[in-house]
C-alpha cells in the first residue's frame, strides 16, 4: 500500500470454479474484526454445511497485521495460501475469502487444487466494487469558548472534516484529517493554548 491510500471492497461478492466435477463456490466480504470472520464463516457453513470444504483466508488492518490462512483438510498450501495470495495481489484490507468446495469425485491434484482456489478467489474480487481510500486520524479538541473563531478558522483553512460537537461549559470537537497530514495538524493545535488535542482512533 502506498502511503495511506487502502483498498476495500464495496459489498460483498461471489465467484465460482469448476473442475473435473468439483465446484469452488467463493465468498469475498469486507469485515473489520475478528469476531466478524468468525460470524461470517459460522454463516457460510450453515450455507453450504454439505460441502466437503470451506477453506479461507482475511486480512484486517492498513498493513494486514492480523490475518490468518485455513486449508480445511486440503493438503497443506493448496487452498489458503492461494487464496490469501488473491488479497496481496488485488490489494486489499479488511476482507475475508472463503471458499466452498464441493467435490466432484476426481482428486485434481496439488497444482490443480492450488490453480482452483487461486481462480475462484480472484473471481469473487473480479465481481466485486473496489474502492480506494485514504487513511484518516481522528482527534477530539477540548478548548474554551474564546478559542471558537481560531478553531473554526483553521477547520475551514485546513479543509477538515468535522464529525462531533458538544458545545456545553466548554466545547469538544472532534474531527479527522488525512494521515500524512495528521502530523503537521496537530503540532498546529498544540500551539493554541489552553487548547487540549486528543488522538482517537484511525479508520
Amino acid at each position: 500500500m502506498e502511503n495511506d491510500i487502502y483498498k476495500v471492497i464495496d459489498k460483498p461478492s461471489e465467484g465460482f470454479y469448476k473442475d473435473k466435477g468439483s465446484k469452488f463456490i467463493s465468498y469475498a466480504i469486507r469485515v473489520q474484526s475478528e469476531e466478524e470472520v468468525k460470524e461470517e464463516l459460522e454463516r457460510i457453513k450453515k450455507l453450504h454445511h454439505d460441502a466437503r470444504h470451506h477453506c479461507y483466508a482475511y486480512a484486517l488492518g492498513h498493513e494486514r497485521e492480523h490475518f490468518r490462512i485455513n486449508d480445511d483438510g486440503e493438503p497443506s498450501g493448496t487452498a489458503g495460501k492461494p487464496i490469501y495470495g488473491q488479497i496481496l495481489s488485488y490489494d486489499i484490507i479488511n476482507i475475508l475469502i472463503v471458499v466452498v468446495r464441493y467435490f466432484g469425485g476426481t482428486k485434481l491434484g496439488v497444482r490443480g487444487l492450488i490453480d482452483a482456489y487461486k481462480t475462484a478467489a480472484a473471481d469473487a474480487l473480479d465481481n466485486a466494487k473496489i474502492l480506494t481510500k485514504k487513511m484518516k486520524d481522528v482527534y477530539e479538541l477540548h478548548y474554551e469558548y474564546p478559542l471558537m473563531n481560531k478553531v473554526m478558522y483553521i477547520l475551514k483553512e485546513e479543509n477538515l472534516h468535522q464529525l462531533d460537537t458538544k458545545f456545553e461549559v466548554d466545547c469538544r470537537l472532534t474531527f479527522s484529517v488525512r494521515k500524512k497530514e495528521s502530523q503537521r495538524i496537530y503540532e498546529k493545535f498544540s500551539q493554541m493554548h489552553p487548547l487540549k488535542i486528543t488522538y482517537l482512533r484511525s479508520e
